[in-house]
């Protein structure tokens, strides 16, 4: 998730430094996310898994159309009705179709990748968007709360840290999950002082996120285009 600007704020956007910091909602609204301590190292948050009510319900309905389909034949076959006439062309062709026919091939790679995506969804956390943040210690009744932060929330937060370094005129923030990337313009002031700044201003930011999983930040400074 990228943010953007090309104006330098009014505000006073910065993180505060009391003991406890407000993380921004998923709609990038400030202070109406979750509190999380920022006076120790916090425990290691485990990332949000994903409902899949989608995938979950496309499959279930599919998987009971077709076995309700099944079913419904094969009583229509023992009340002495004769079978579908898809079931028998399906029976006649795996019963003289060879194996490296090109389309058992294609059927196999087919029901294999299904499997595939089914099997990835069903190990995998998903929701990458929500930057898992730690879990505070030494508070009674924090051991089940567990908070999130979006990632273009971050983003803007981080961009508007950029944006208070002098001699910054525009500046694009990338979070990811393992890598937060930020790209400035400077149109004063030497570029290395102006990434430097950046270095530690960002970095400073990046820890007041209060993120489970520390992100490596990387810092890009250039001049505007001419003209």
């Amino acid at each position: 998730m990228s943010a953007n600007t090309w104006r330098q704020p009014t505000g006073d956007s910065g993180l505060p430094s009391d003991s406890a910091e407000a993380a921004p909602s998923a709609d990038g609204a400030p202070g109406t996310g979750a509190t999380v301590a920022t006076d120790g190292p916090g425990r290691s948050a485990r990332r949000f898994w994903s409902a899949r009510r989608i995938p979950a319900a496309l499959a279930a309905l599919l998987s009971a159309a077709a076995v309700g389909l099944l079913l419904y034949d094969v009583v229509s076959v023992r009340a002495g009705r004769s079978a579908m006439r898809w079931r028998r062309r399906l029976a006649e062709e795996l019963a003289t179709r060879p194996l490296d026919d090109i389309w058992m091939i294609v059927g196999a790679a087919v029901a294999m990748a299904l499997g595939l995506w089914l099997f990835l969804l069903a190990v995998t956390p998903g929701l990458r968007k929500l930057l898992a943040m730690r879990q505070p210690t030494g508070t009674p009744g924090t051991g089940e709360v567990r908070a999130g932060l979006d990632r273009r929330a971050a983003a803007l937060v981080l961009r508007d840290r950029a944006m208070q370094v002098p001699g910054v005129r525009s500046a694009q923030v990338d979070v990811g999950r393992r890598k937060v990337t930020a790209r400035a313009r400077a149109h004063f002031r030497d570029l290395q002082e102006v990434r430097a700044d950046l270095d530690a201003t960002l970095g400073e930011a990046v820890t007041f996120l209060g993120l489970a999983r520390q992100p490596k930040l990387t810092v890009r400074v250039r001049r505007p285009k001419k003209g």
